[in-house]
């Protein structure tokens, strides 16, 4: 059995101007647009208030524990490979004046900028995001706490 079409080709015709409606202007009729254009993001406006950075939800307080964290365990575990010392030991040598002098001066380098207004927030989305600092600096005060008690329970350096 052949099948057949049932639809059928229609010519397609101009139309002549005088067969187009008109495109006067209607007085009794207009139609107007209600939607409203986006507007671009707004950057939200960073407090560059003393107590809202240094707030317990602010910027200020994970960001530079977590940075000091990542500093410390990696010194901690690099001074123990070099010399054998465990923390407490290298604590007792000395470590609290290194410690402070560091904690000083990276405090102050991740201050200046937040009382500055700079926002923590990152405009990318690769690897190195503000995201990723803060779970590296959890990371890094989970494992240097870690460390701390593993040498203590062991009674020496892990090494």
């Amino acid at each position: 059995m052949a099948s057949t079409s049932v639809f059928m080709a229609t010519p397609i015709t101009r139309l002549s101007t005088t067969q187009l409606p008109s495109l006067k202007k209607n007085s009794a009729f207009s139609v107007r647009c209600m939607a409203t254009p986006p507007s671009p993001p707004r950057a939200t406006k960073v407090s560059t208030k003393f107590s809202d950075v240094l707030a317990f939800g602010g910027p200020a307080p994970e960001r530079i524990n977590g940075r000091l964290a990542m500093i410390g365990f990696v010194s901690a575990v690099a001074v123990e490979l070099s010399s054998g010392q465990d923390v407490f030991t290298q604590i007792s040598n000395g470590g609290v004046t290194v410690f402070v002098a560091t904690s000083v001066l990276l405090s102050m380098a991740s201050l200046v900028p937040l009382f500055k207004g700079v926002s923590v927030q990152s405009k990318s989305d690769g690897i190195m995001t503000s995201d990723a600092e803060l779970w590296n600096g959890r990371f890094a005060m989970l494992g240097l706490v870690g460390l701390a008690l593993t040498e203590l329970v062991k009674g020496n350096a892990l090494v």
